[in-house]
């Protein structure tokens, strides 16, 4: 429990203040004539420069926590576990599943040969964990600018609580890519956080920020396009989610070797995005004229100084807080990292409340007071299962001492 909680403090200490800075990158900078203010609008340079800094600050992590001599390959995740023999897979292991075994620097428990997907050789089995990671890059890099774009038509408060149905996409391409199964109770708390996200769009009359001078979001659909911007974010992110999950259970890597990877993928895929002088593509690439994102990045940056200590936050805290993110992943799953997250998003929409002095009705409140019921649902059982466990395990301790 003691990692869950460092964990938890992590995750809320660093997104807490990461949320601060997103909701102020998105409206508009005062520019240096003192006379104009101007919106920026390219989220892929913003996912550059947290992408690069989390990458950096795994691999950090990884050379400071790796084990002395320990080659770059095994480091970072690469080397193809040496505890299991090669096999077509119809053989099994031999061992007990208690044994502990020592794979890329951790220590982790075997299991039968049945249960482990092996390659036959260190080639393909880097070739099939690299493809993995590019997969969850390739979703992260598409989910951000849509999240982004969302913030022109819906408030913060609004995006946020509509990312506690995280666990509706998470739950279904769990299912519809991985076929898993789930309790009967994790649907009563999507159907609970679902009717609460219902409640709380029903009775919202607040504009967008009051800065973003979009004329579209104060038209009758801006605020259809928003929530369809953001069903979109979530469906990526629930993707994300459960390929990692895939990950984890066929791969014995750490979470800071998964994030190192997902970052540098995204690293990657976002400058090649950026960089090219692409023609405009609503949301991707808002860039118009064929020019590069990057370019007219700068060239905002330039001209809009005062965005560069949110800009700098909001990378920073990202970049940390995704070590937490990444331990929870690897220790304790995505669900759990989902609810975690979601009860930081409560404190984050309250703390949006205050600093930006957003107006709620009482019938928000009551949607907002629904969605965390349903997250309270969640923890109980969790927690009640937890102990149970326990109780399990000290009952087994007893009849082994009897013994």
């Amino acid at each position: 429990m003691s990692r869950l909680g460092l964990c938890v403090s992590g995750v809320y200490a660093m997104f807490l203040l990461w949320a601060i800075a997103q909701e102020r990158l998105s409206v508009p900078f005062q520019s240096v004539d003192g006379q104009s203010t101007h919106k920026f609008k390219s989220a892929l340079f913003i996912g550059t420069c947290q992408s690069f800094l989390s990458s950096l600050s795994a691999l950090c992590y990884i050379r400071i926590r790796g084990k002395s001599g320990s080659s770059l390959f095994s480091l970072l995740g690469l080397d193809v576990p040496s505890s299991f023999p090669k096999t077509n897979g119809s053989s099994k292991a031999n061992g007990s599943s208690n044994t502990k075994v020592f794979i890329n620097g951790h220590a982790q428990s075997s299991k039968p040969q049945s249960q482990i997907a092996l390659p036959s050789d260190a080639s393909s089995y880097r070739k099939r964990l690299l493809r993995g990671y590019l997969q969850c890059s390739t979703f992260i890099t598409l989910a951000a600018p849509f999240g982004f774009a969302a913030l022109s038509y819906i408030t913060y408060p609004t995006m946020v609580l509509g990312k506690s149905c995280k666990l509706v996409p998470v739950m279904l391409m769990n299912v519809l890519l991985y076929r898993r199964k789930f309790a009967p109770h994790k649907y009563l708390v999507v159907a609970m956080v679902t009717a609460g996200i219902s409640v709380f769009m029903f009775f919202g009359n607040e504009k967008p920020s009051k800065a973003t001078f979009n004329g579209d979001s104060q038209s009758p659909y801006g605020q259809l396009i928003g929530i369809a911007y953001l069903l979109i974010n979530l469906i990526l992110d629930g993707a994300t989610n459960s390929t990692q999950d895939e990950i984890f259970s066929k791969h014995k890597v750490s979470g800071q070797q998964m994030m190192f990877w997902i970052n540098a993928f995204c690293t990657v895929l976002s400058t090649a995005l950026g960089t090219l002088p692409l023609p405009y593509i609503p949301v991707i690439h808002p860039s118009s004229g064929a020019q590069s994102e990057f370019a007219n990045a700068l060239a905002f940056v330039k001209s809009h100084p005062s965005i560069v200590m949110p800009l700098v936050q909001f990378s920073l805290t990202g970049a940390l807080g995704q070590l937490f993110i990444f331990e929870t992943l690897q220790h304790f799953g995505s669900l759990t990292l989902v609810t975690i997250t979601l009860t930081r998003k409560m404190f984050t929409m309250i703390l949006s409340v205050v600093v930006y002095n957003h107006k709620l009705t009482l019938g928000q409140w009551l949607g907002a007071a629904i969605v965390f019921a349903g997250i309270s649902v969640e923890a109980f059982v969790k927690r009640k299962d937890v102990h149970a466990k326990r109780v399990l395990q000290e009952k087994e301790k007893a009849k082994i001492k009897s013994l």
